[in-house]
């Protein structure tokens, strides 16, 4: 679990484990009613506070609790004066338990969803199936999907957009595009995981008044938002009595006389990121090229791995980055296992080095503390762990836990939605990146964040966690357009 006690704000919960939170709130005497109560009036204040231009709000209602949602919401705004039109899946009279007192409850006639027919003025209000959906929408809602996108009616979704699956963020099928989605209490992987994030648009979560204590219960503290509060504590600050050599020595290697740039990315991020000393281990053909271009970093000949095994007698060479420009092969593979009683950060070449026998990696580094930290984007990821990457019943989080596991490494399982994940189950879903991280040499700089913390004494997962999350600190800063190099300059230690 993560060491400090995890915001419930930043707390993520599966579907399944939300209703286990519902039916442990009702029998622990709390009115399941004016849960629901209070969720669908929290909804149709966010239509009126958002969309007070709205000619009409037309609420979609599902067969289940979200539907539910949508009747209380839809009488709500009836109570408020403004035009509603309500618009049912399958028979409300078939409603059970809470949902069918919200449906007995509201005032306003509906009619079947096929009938819905979007108007200039509308707002819809998406309250069919939420975040419990588990099989493709039906093809009914799919039409609805499609008129709705075409009018360019606006959508706010009550849980979770229809048709976006809660556990993995995929699409079932079709989905609503919302401008806003309220969710209630807590959220699932699906409102960070993509294309579910996108598909939300602007989130609220929105307190109904379930206790901390129901909601804690039910989550087993092994997945969360990837923010400092996770890794902070672990993460070695500067004190008055430091020194660069206990901040640490890392060195990155170089590629040829043609692929040195990737490399001196990585060490300046490194060096940024905390890193006391930081060393550029190049081929003697590129050392003229790299000597050239180096102030604050240091450089060092390593030719062959008998040079690298030669060196590595100096213990306080405590951690490599391996990969970014290196070239992939046998060299890369020898040098990589040469290191295998050292942290060490395995990016591009270094990852693609070991399709055809990933099993040799993993078992060179399966002994003791986590010492291994592979940074795959998707085909990287599917070069070493092609088995998982093809399981369409995984979504990104399972996949990242099981090739953690499997490796005995942190995965950071790069995308726009990084995946953090740690062999001991451990997982966090990074947000904070921006669009244009999209960038050549954005991830070396990555690679240089990560073992610039881990130089420092950072334990793998976290340094990954927290390189992952000042990355994506380091593009907000550096704007729009931004290059590698305004990337680089943009990195700030804690």
């Amino acid at each position: 679990m993560f060491a400090m006690i995890t915001p419930l704000a930043d707390l993520l919960l599966s579907p399944d484990d939300m209703a286990a939170v519902d039916r442990d709130a009702a029998a622990s005497g709390i009115d399941s009613y004016q849960l629901m109560e209070k969720a669908g009036q929290a909804v149709a204040a966010s239509a009126l506070r958002h969309f007070p231009e709205a000619l009409r709000y037309v609420v979609l209602c599902g067969p289940g609790n979200n539907g539910g949602d949508g009747y209380v919401a839809a009488r709500a705004l009836r109570q408020s004066g403004v035009e509603v039109g309500l618009f049912h899946v399958g028979d409300p009279r078939r409603l059970k338990g809470d949902a069918a007192r919200a449906f007995a409850d509201c005032p306003i006639e509906g009619e079947a969803i096929r009938n819905y027919a979007p108007r200039p003025g509308d707002v819809a209000i998406d309250a069919i199936f939420g975040a419990g959906l588990s099989r493709p929408v039906p093809d009914e809602v799919t039409a609805v999907v499609a008129r709705t996108a075409e009018a360019e009616v606006p959508v706010i979704a009550v849980d979770l957009p229809s048709g976006v699956d809660g556990r993995s963020g995929h699409v079932l099928g079709a989905a609503f595009h919302a401008e806003r989605t309220v969710t209630f209490m807590t959220r699932k992987p699906g409102h960070l995981l993509l294309p579910g994030r996108d598909l939300c648009g602007a989130l609220e979560v929105f307190d109904i008044g379930i206790p901390a204590r129901i909601v804690r219960a039910h989550s087993d503290g092994m997945i969360a938002e990837n923010t400092p509060a996770q890794w902070q504590e672990k993460i070695p600050s500067a004190g008055t009595d430091t020194h660069k050599y206990k901040r640490g020595h890392l060195v990155v290697f170089s590629g040829g006389p043609s692929a040195t740039g990737a490399a001196r990315m990585s060490a300046m991020a490194g060096l940024k990121a905390g890193a006391g000393l930081v060393t550029i281990a190049s081929p003697e053909d590129a050392m003229a090229v790299n000597a050239g271009m180096l102030t604050a970093i240091m450089l060092h000949t390593v030719e062959d791995d008998a040079s690298l095994r030669e060196w590595l007698a100096d213990r306080r060479l405590s951690t490599f980055v391996l990969g970014p420009g290196f070239g992939a092969g046998e060299k890369a593979r020898r040098f990589c296992l040469a290191l295998a009683d050292r942290h060490l950060v395995l990016d591009a070449d270094g990852i693609t080095s070991f399709r055809d026998d990933p099993q040799i990696l993993f078992d060179a580094f399966a002994e003791g503390p986590t010492r291994l930290v592979l940074t795959p984007h998707e085909g990287e990821f599917a070069r070493l762990f092609p088995d998982i990457a093809a399981d369409g019943a995984l979504s990104k989080v399972d996949k990242a836990r099981a090739a953690a596991a499997r490796a005995h490494a942190a995965i950071i399982y790069k995308g726009a939605d990084s995946v953090i994940a740690a062999p001991d189950g451990r997982v966090l879903i990074n947000a904070n990146a921006p669009p244009w991280l999209a960038t050549a040499g954005s991830g070396d700089v990555l690679a240089g964040i990560v073992g610039g913390l881990m130089a420092q004494g950072a334990p793998a997962f976290e340094a990954a966690a927290a390189g992952v999350w000042l990355h994506g600190l380091a593009g907000q800063r550096a704007g729009k357009g931004l290059t590698a190099e305004d990337l680089v300059a943009s990195v700030t230690p804690f």
